[in-house]
């Protein structure tokens, strides 16, 4: 999630872009691409006519038949890529706001009754922020609050957008807005 930041003495919002990043655009035209092609070798399997290329080795049973299966597949794979980036599924803001002693974190999710995600929390309430640094295959980072009472509240998920000195740069520009102390990395 890319985030865009503005912030006074008293007040900070934290845009979230959420699911229209870059990479999903080119994940959702890609799908449907390689799915396309997928369906339109199968149904030339099916029809004996070569469209856009050779079809004449493929029978329709099974080679054909499991094409326009991978290719109907792929096709839903990216319309529901593009709904989640038309929709802007997990985009929304993260507001603090020391004048009225409120934080307020909204994000979109998809169609229905709970499509608007909004938490809202006094800031008095807040232990600390915490980091939680993942290495490996997937490596992530994810900056919590910690509140009183409640689970770890998630600000963001960042998937190898940020490095290390990065991430916490800005766990200190908010704790040190919050006036909370930061847990989580030796």
């Amino acid at each position: 999630m890319k985030i865009q930041s503005s912030q006074s003495q008293t007040f900070r919002l934290e845009s979230i872009i959420g699911s229209r990043k870059l990479i999903n655009y080119f994940w959702a035209f890609s799908i449907f691409l390689g799915a396309f092609g997928f369906l339109i070798a199968g149904i030339s399997s099916y029809l004996k006519k070569n469209v856009f290329f050779s079809t004449e080795n493929i029978l329709f049973i099974p080679q054909g038949a499991v094409m326009c299966f991978y290719g109907i597949a792929g096709i839903f794979l990216s319309f529901y890529l593009w709904f989640t980036i038309i929709l802007g599924v997990g985009s929304g803001f993260n507001e603090f706001n020391k004048n009225e002693g409120i934080i307020r974190i909204f994000r979109w999710g998809f169609p229905g009754k709970n499509r608007r995600i909004k938490i809202s929390f006094f800031i008095k309430d807040i232990k600390s922020i915490r980091i939680d640094v993942r290495d490996g295959i997937y490596p992530r980072s994810i900056l919590y609050l910690k509140i009183r009472g409640m689970p770890d509240i998630p600000l963001d998920l960042t998937e190898n957008k940020f490095n290390l000195n990065e991430i916490e740069k800005r766990a200190t520009e908010l704790a040190y807005f919050l006036r909370v102390p930061i847990e989580g990395l030796e």
